[in-house]
């Protein structure tokens, strides 16, 4: 292998270079520099004063290795999909934090897909983003209904899907602290927040909540549950339902709402209709986006690892496409209950709003 430093090809700065001219200026092979500008296996054998020769020349020159060259010789592309429901989703933003900064770290760029939720959508993107040579997949809260040709790994998926690796919260565990949290305060007259069929989380919370409530002695009341049926990630979410179960003749001192932004709406439902958060009504939310500690009053809510999750996916996922490493069906990660100014005790004297 060439191991001389004397410079042959005259080249002045800013004048375009290819790797062979690159190499006749050098007086080294292609071969040789491009190990040591793709700092690929064997580039250890190229003296150190050699390597550094390269990448100076290579600099001065502003020369930089081919990307899609490097991909057709490792049938690699160092890109990854992701598809999310809305990139304007507080949710969906800190779980990308986390796969994007595991993702820079090992030097793979991704492509983002929005669905809105639209089932056709996401069946078209894996095919679009595929089309586009992706190595793998992560879905974030992405409702997934078949297996995918390349690995993927879903950010709360609960569906057991061959070849899907799903990154889960432990959902008993997070019913547990927001029904316990309540009972030990002594709400026993709770209304709950069930989320939709679009939400990936919606089934298994739902069932593990009625569990837990059956299991506290806490009922359950048909009255005082609201489905969500808005697509919606704003306020809006939570301010209706919580309006409608208002409406009903059945008081209630707590509601557990099914995320942090239905939360935000519901607070000011209830403010609407003349009640106070939390003296008359608590109010317990899920996720414990940024704005949870900024809302007024700020909010009881279950803390989800979104950043934690993210990294965890994309680890996952690199394992799986460069170690063809044999998936796991489920990753869990723990809950923790943060406790803030939106839950109390009960009124010892409820009231309620006159409703015309």
């Amino acid at each position: 292998m060439a191991k001389k430093v004397s410079s042959g090809r005259r080249l002045e700065p800013g004048q375009p270079v290819n790797l062979r001219i690159l190499g006749e200026y050098l007086n080294l092979s292609p071969a040789t520099i491009s190990l040591v500008l793709n700092d690929a296996p064997g580039v250890r054998a190229i003296p150190i004063e050699t390597r550094e020769w390269v990448r100076a020349a290579a600099a001065k020159f502003d020369y930089q290795p081919s990307f899609y060259a490097r991909s057709l010789r490792k049938r690699q592309t160092y890109s990854v999909g992701v598809l999310v429901p809305e990139l304007s989703d507080s949710y969906t933003a800190q779980v990308l934090t986390g796969v994007e900064e595991a993702l820079i770290e090992d030097g793979y760029f991704y492509l983002t897909a929005s669905h809105r939720r639209k089932p056709d959508l996401i069946e078209q993107y894996p095919r679009m983003l595929m089309e586009r040579s992706v190595e793998g997949f992560i879905l974030i809260d992405t409702v997934l209904q078949h297996r995918l040709k390349i690995p993927a790994v879903a950010v709360a998926g609960h569906r057991q899907i061959l070849g899907v690796t799903n990154v889960v919260l432990d959902q008993r565990r997070a019913v547990e602290l927001t029904l316990r949290h309540l009972y030990q305060l002594g709400h026993r007259n709770i209304a709950f927040m069930r989320g939709g069929s679009h939400s990936s989380d919606a089934e298994e919370r739902w069932e593990r909540m009625k569990a837990v409530a059956r299991d506290l002695g806490l009922p359950v009341r048909p009255e005082l549950i609201v489905q969500l049926s808005s697509l919606v990630s704003t306020p809006e979410l939570g301010f209706e339902p919580a309006c409608q179960l208002l409406k009903s003749k059945i008081p209630f001192t707590a509601i557990v709402c099914y995320d942090d932004i239905a939360a935000i709406g519901a607070i000011r439902a209830i403010r609407e209709n003349g009640l106070s958060v939390p003296e008359d009504i608590s109010v317990v939310g899920f996720d414990d986006i940024q704005s949870a500690a900024y809302n007024n009053p700020s909010i009881t809510t279950i803390r989800q690892p979104l950043h934690q999750m993210g990294m965890l996916a994309a680890r996952i996922l690199l394992r799986r496409i460069r170690d063809k490493e044999e998936p796991s069906p489920t990753q869990t990660v723990l809950p923790e209950l943060i406790i803030r100014e939106s839950t109390c005790p009960p009124p010892k004297k409820p009231r309620w709003p006159k409703l015309k």
